[in-house]
């Protein structure tokens, strides 16, 4: 039987890759200051949010430390970078980002968070990259958001923290930011929220609403709903990431593609159409994934060999999972050395153009 957690090995001093992680999170002062009112007043219904929140906004020492370090674009995370063996970091706004607020005020936020993000970066420009917040359900802005972010502050995609209040972008009237991405050539990263207040009642009472399992099951389901009403055939060039190992797509994408296909072919439901390519198909060719939170060999070499090598990146998700352990343990994979060169840091160059 083997171990519940294998040793994990030091990390190689001196690898022949830079290691880029692609999935960590970050969130500034001000919006901190927004949480910890929403906390205290609970304004707004979002029950996931409240109990995630609710706790790092205690006094504990994790969520202190943690506070502290979601914070840090200086000198606190780029030591925690070079302590961990993490050359590059492409930061994006923590979950929920600007999502837990209003179209207008979320506007207004995520104009201010990518300004700050972007001279952040500037500080440090061989050790940061970074992606554009934008307000959902604010369409036109979010596209112009995105265009700014991406022509005139340098970001590398855009971040989209899953549902915006319950509301999913399956439907049409806020695909402009799809087609923005799409023409400028950049992805976005479909990042998990805590189940929206539809879906989330099963899981609070057991502590399962976050990362342990809700955040998987809301981000797969928004995964799922925007290939089902065929974002991919009108933009077919555009690339969505999922961190997590995929939020466990892959795993069914046999069962996914089958019964997709039957329920589609057969009219059996009025929303969901035929596409012009299988289900399996834009699971492989419109998506990235990455190892977020998953410092472990099998998961990560099965999306290599069902996904593509090519497809797959290296996350770590700080400061929300900062096991830098990790790093050494995926150093040591059983994959051959451009496998381990494309996963660290090839695939994420050539997506984002670092």
């Amino acid at each position: 039987m083997s171990e519940r957690y294998p040793a994990m090995p030091p990390r190689n001093p001196n690898p022949p890759y830079k290691r880029i992680a692609t999935e960590e999170a970050w969130l500034p002062p001000d919006m901190m200051e927004l949480y910890l009112k929403e906390i205290r007043e609970k304004n707004i219904n979002e029950p996931g949010f409240n109990q995630l929140w609710g706790f790092f906004a205690g006094d504990s020492e994790l969520a202190q430390n943690h506070r502290r370090r979601i914070q840090s674009l200086g000198e606190g995370r780029i030591a925690d970078m070079d302590n961990s063996g993490i050359d590059i970091a492409v930061l994006s706004l923590s979950s929920p980002g600007v999502q837990l607020f209003d179209p207008a005020t979320a506007a207004s936020l995520a104009v201010s968070a990518n300004d700050q993000l972007a001279e952040g970066i500037a500080k440090y420009p061989d050790r940061y990259a970074g992606l554009a917040a934008f307000s959902p359900l604010d369409p036109e802005n979010s596209a112009k958001e995105l265009e700014r972010g991406v022509t005139k502050l340098g970001l590398k995609g855009g971040i989209l923290n899953s549902h915006t209040l319950g509301t999913y972008l399956d439907d049409e009237k806020y695909w402009s930011v799809f087609e923005a991405a799409e023409a400028l050539d950049v992805p976005i990263y479909l990042h998990p929220n805590t189940p929206s207040p539809q879906m989330i009642e099963p899981f609070l009472n057991r502590a399962l609403d976050a990362a342990v399992y809700g955040f998987a099951c809301e981000t797969g389901l928004h995964a799922l709903r925007l290939m089902v009403a065929g974002l991919f055939d009108r933009f077919p060039r555009l690339q969505i990431i999922l961190g997590h190992c995929g939020e466990a797509l892959p795993y069914w994408l046999y069962r996914i593609d089958f019964m997709h296909g039957r329920i589609s072919s057969t009219g059996r439901h009025p929303n969901v159409k035929p596409l012009k390519r299988r289900a399996w198909d834009y699971l492989i060719d419109n998506f990235y994934y990455t190892s977020s939170g998953v410092g472990w060999e099998p998961p990560i070499k099965y999306v290599m060999d069902v996904i593509g090598e090519d497809r797959m990146m290296y996350a770590m998700d700080y400061p929300w999972q900062f096991v830098p352990e990790e790093v050494g343990a995926l150093d040591a994979m059983s994959i051959t050395d451009e496998a381990k060169k494309a996963f660290f840091e090839d695939n994420a160059r050539r997506l984002f153009k670092i």
